[in-house]
């Protein structure tokens, strides 16, 4: 039982922030060290800066959200 849980509480980060929008910097990570192995990976701060820009001014300026 402890380990099922371990596992779903792992997930939860992840969750969250698909949740609210913000992508998974592991991921990015682990996408450009696997596909692009020569190009600069962005810190934390640059990765999430832009994906915030992407997802409230994808419109030139206007927040594009549902509330």
């Amino acid at each position: 039982m402890y380990k099922k849980l371990s596992e779903i509480m792992s997930y939860r980060k992840q969750f969250i922030s698909l949740l609210v929008g913000v992508p998974s910097y592991e991921t990015y990570v682990e996408h450009m060290q696997v596909h692009h192995p020569g190009k600069h990976v962005k810190n934390r701060k640059e990765f999430f800066c832009e994906a915030q820009e992407e997802r409230f001014n994808a419109k030139g300026g206007k927040i594009s959200r549902c509330c």
